[in-house]
């Protein structure tokens, strides 16, 4: 399963606001365009997102006439880029590496030098995620019953998924129970998207309402849970969709191990703690409506962060590319980056 194809001088993104209902693809072709997919949410998941942008500046260059302030322009285009979604630390990372490039590139080459890094990106993105999936499998001796939240499989990254990329691994291991897949409320990312995935596999899953997994987990029936990542800060504190926090204390209580899969790219060490992430607060009308159908009274006034931040204390290990690190997160995050840079 893919959420986005790269066609030449085209983008194209799959429209996520429109699953499971309909598979509707869209090209876009300039960065704008791309900005106001991510913004609306019909490219959505931090890795998928960072490469969505990456591809953005990649039709720019393109799109724009060559001149002498072409870098100028991809400059500002990348910074507009960078603002569509303020959570996800993905989004910057993808930017940082595209406007390095516009900054060493000579003009005429800007366009193929940044279509190379957003392929790039893109490629390492799913070989990343499938090495996610092997760490993660490799935690698990005996099959087991996992409860999910959100997305994080093919249509939140390029490709396989970082949570649900190693849910796969566990499945292809014949490891996998049951999968139970909270609905994630108010956008319903679970019920469906992480729905739409498994069933394309037939991985066997349920879809429960977020407030049924205290009782899940009070009747046994939950053996680990996997979340993803937007951001995780240098001592491991976790930002990811709203509803993840309150999934961690119910593990807590009752000692089910609780892992955060992510890419070291989601590993922020520039964030100390939690308490340093900008949370998105989305539009009140995406909890009083779903799909434009009112389920509040009119007038009704709503909440809508949209992600919480997971204390480090709660989560059992972050699961990377590069192993699965445990706490102190400081250090133990810490070795995992500088082996990184070795290799």
């Amino acid at each position: 399963m893919e959420a986005i194809r790269w066609r030449e001088n085209t983008l194209q993104l799959l429209d996520q606001t429109k699953l499971p209902q309909e598979e509707i693809w869209e090209d876009y072709q300039s960065a704008e365009a791309v900005k106001e997919a991510i913004r609306c949410m019909k490219v959505r998941g931090a890795p998928a997102i960072g490469a969505s942008a990456a591809f953005a500046v990649a039709l720019e260059a393109n799109r724009l006439p060559q001149h002498s302030n072409l870098g100028g322009d991809l400059l500002q285009a990348i910074d507009m880029l960078q603002s569509a979604r303020p959570t996800a630390v993905n989004l910057g990372w993808a930017m940082d590496r595209m406007r390095a490039i516009v900054k060493e590139t000579p003009v005429d080459q800007l366009a193929a030098r940044l279509r190379e890094e957003a392929v790039k990106i893109a490629d390492e993105d799913v070989a990343t995620n499938r090495a996610i999936g092997e760490q993660g499998a490799d935690l698990f001796t005996h099959s087991a019953r996992v409860l999910t939240h959100c997305n994080t499989g093919s249509l939140a990254t390029v490709g396989y998924g970082t949570a649900l990329g190693v849910i796969r691994s566990l499945f292809a291991r014949d490891l996998l129970r049951h999968v139970y897949v909270d609905e994630t409320r108010p956008y319903l990312q679970g019920a469906r998207l992480t729905a739409y995935e498994l069933a394309s596999e037939n991985i066997p899953f349920d879809i429960i309402t977020d407030s049924m997994a205290g009782h899940l987990m009070q009747q046994g029936l939950v053996d680990a849970v996997l979340v993803g990542a937007d951001r995780v800060a240098k001592n491991g504190d976790t930002a990811n969709k709203i509803g993840t926090y309150a999934l961690a204390v119910l593990a807590h209580y009752h000692q089910v191990p609780f892992y955060v899969a992510a890419p070291m790219s989601t590993i922020d060490f520039t964030t100390e703690t939690g308490a340093d992430i900008p949370i998105e607060q989305r539009s009140a009308k995406e909890v009083t409506e779903i799909f434009n159908r009112p389920i509040a009274p009119i007038g009704a006034t709503a909440l809508h962060p949209a992600f919480d931040v997971t204390p480090a204390a709660l989560i059992t290990g972050i699961i990377t590319e590069r192993g699965v690190a445990k706490g102190p997160f400081d250090k133990s995050l810490a070795s995992l980056a500088t082996q990184e840079e070795t290799k």
